[in-house]
This record gives C-alpha cells, structure tokens and sequence, in this order.
C-alpha cells in the first residue's frame, strides 16, 4: 500500500494522545501505582543488602522483606504528615515573610537614597510590587500538599507487589510452555531488575544522604521548617542538572524573609551548594560511576512532559522512570537502538550503572 508509512504515522500520532489522555484522566490511579513500582525495586534491593549482613543473614527473606516494607510503610507516612502540616505552617508565615522582604528593601532604599529616584519606583513597581509571596509559594508547593490518599495507595501497592514477587517465576514458567524460552525470559528479567534495583537503591542512598548534610546546615543556621526543606532537596535530588538546586532555591528564597538579612541568606545558600557540589561531584560520580547515560535534552524533554502531565510529582519520577525505559530497551536487541537514542554517549550499555567499588 502506497499510503501505509503515512496511515502508520497517523496511528502512532492517536496512539499517542491516547496514551498522554489516559495519563492525565488516570493520574489519580496511575501514579500510585508507578510510584509502588519504583519503591519496590528500592525496598528488593535494601532488603538484599541486609541478607549479606553477619546476623540477618540467617533470616528469611520473607522476614527481612517484611522489615524493610514495615520501615517503608512507617517512613512513607512520616513524610505525609510533615509534609500536610508543613505546607500548612508555611501559607501562615509567608505574610510576615513578604513584610520583613519589603522592611528590608525599604531600607535598602533609604540607606543609599533610592526613594527618591523615579526609576527606583518604577523597577519596584513591575517586579516586587507585583508578587504575592503567598500565592506564588503556595502554587509552587501546591503538588506536594495532595500526598495524603497517593501515600497510602503506594503502601497497600507495594506490600501486594512484594508478597506477589516469589510467584513471578512460577507464572512465568506457567505462560511459557517451552522451558527453554522460560528460562532465557527469567534471566533476562531478572538481570533488567538487578540493574534498575541498583541505580535506584544507590540513587535513593545519596538522596539521603544529601537530606542529612541539608537538615544539618538548616537546623544550625535556625532555618524554619528545616525537616521540610532538606527532604524537599532530597527529593529533587532525583531530577539531574536543575533538581537540586531548584530544592536549594527554596529554603533560600524563604531564609530571606525569615531573616531579612543579605548576609545570613548568602551564607546559607554557600552551604547548601556546597553540599550539593559535593555530592554532584565527588559522592554521586564515585558510587554510581559516570553520570547516568542519559542525554541532557531527553532529560529536559522528560521533565517538561511528565511534569505537564504530573506536576511535581512527575517531574521527581520523569528520571527514574526514563532510567528503567533505557534499562529495559538496552537489555534487547530489538530496542536497543531506542537506548542508544536516548543515552549521551551513544553506547548501547545506556542507563546501566556502574557498580558501587568501580570508584
């Protein structure tokens, strides 16, 4: 058919604004259960680091598996109260905040004589004059206030998910008639889940990492709702190039009000990008090896369509769920050339991190 190239365009033009419909009329379903998916690759893998182990490793890996969801579960829930109450607590300072901000400037103004300059009057009055500090943090902050119901979803998910894992061979087995197919099918699935089990457990460390070094720096410079910052940093932490320092750009921003000082919010702001340079620089690249293969523009691409479709919470996952596609796709020779597309370096190893001691 002379037409078939462009009526194959056209189906995979509707095939993809269905799928992007269905993502945004099914978020409230979708999401959860993406979300349990990821987390359970990280709770498979920390419950195989506590198997090695000197006293648990006598313990059954149901034990460790129930230990690890228990903690899991405990943390998750943890994180929604601080998050619910925080965003709360902040819409209710923030007036104090824009008042401090514009006592500041005032006095910036009359300490080198600006009030009385016409041009002084007209730059405040088309940036400062028109922001709403209220409103505009609370937009921002706005994804993270809606956990409640996605948080518990992610729990009931991943405890079914973890309690189903064991009988995954059998059914594959099962659909798999031939025993030869069924293995080779095995190996592969289970080399595609070490490796996303990897960069994701590893990946989850550093975020934590990085949190503690944030919530210390915060809680010793008096920085109000420290806890709620330094997770908000680890958490962006996972979105490469702009994550991290858009979780800095927070705290800093809001320390201005808070302190209404230059110098205090300077300070702080050297800090936590000290922090941030150094796990960039030196702790990420020296666990994970080289950056993830991942090229800088699908990361961009990433961020703008599942944050469009998602908001923050998207834009959080956009990453990890762009590091599993290339996983998956590099481990068939079929789809690997849609890895080598997307990867930086061309390789058709893309996604595929390095392990831990190749520092």
């Amino acid at each position: 058919m002379k037409n078939a190239p462009l009526l194959n365009l056209v189906l995979a033009v509707i095939l993809v604004i269905a799928i992007g419909w269905l993502l945004v009329a099914g978020r409230q379903i979708i999401l959860p259960i993406v979300t349990a998916v990821i987390s359970v690759y990280v709770m498979m893998s920390a419950s195989d680091m506590l198997s090695r182990l000197p006293v648990l490793n006598r313990a059954p890996p149901v034990l460790l598996r129930a230990l690890v969801l228990l903690a899991f579960s405990v943390a998750v829930l943890a994180f929604a109260v601080v998050i619910a109450s925080t965003v709360r607590d902040i819409g209710a300072v923030l007036p104090v905040y824009q008042q401090n901000i514009d006592a500041m400037l005032q006095g910036l103004a009359q300490r080198f004589d600006l009030e009385t300059q016409t041009l002084w009057a007209e730059i405040r009055a088309v940036t400062l004059g028109r922001i709403d500090l209220q409103q505009l943090v609370l937009a921002t902050l706005g994804g993270f206030a809606s956990v409640g119901i996605t948080v518990f979803l992610v729990v009931i998910y991943a405890g079914f998910l973890i309690a189903e894992r064991g009988t995954f061979p059998a059914k594959i087995s099962a659909a798999l008639t031939d025993a030869e197919s069924a293995a080779k099918t095995l190996r592969v699935i289970t080399d595609i889940n070490n490796q996303i089990s990897q960069y994701l457990a590893v990946k989850t460390l550093i975020n934590l990492i990085l949190g503690v070094i944030s919530f210390s720096i915060l809680w010793l410079l008096d920085v109000d709702f420290a806890l709620f910052w330094a997770i908000t940093i680890a958490l962006l932490n996972y979105i490469p190039y702009v994550g991290s320092y858009l979780g800095v750009a927070f705290p800093v921003i809001l320390s201005l009000g808070q302190f209404a000082s230059l110098q205090s919010t300077l300070i702080l702001l050297v800090l936590l990008v000290a922090a941030q340079t150094w796990v960039g620089n030196v702790l990420e690249p020296r666990w994970i090896g080289r950056q993830l293969n991942i090229s800088p523009f699908v990361v961009l691409v990433a961020l703008s369509v599942w944050g469009a479709l998602w908001g923050i919470p998207g834009a959080i996952l956009a990453i990890p769920m762009t590091s599993i596609l290339i996983i998956v796709t590099s481990n068939f020779d079929q789809t690997r050339f849609i890895a080598v597309l997307l990867s930086e370096r061309g390789k058709s190893d893309a996604g595929k991190p390095v392990p831990a001691d190749a520092g």
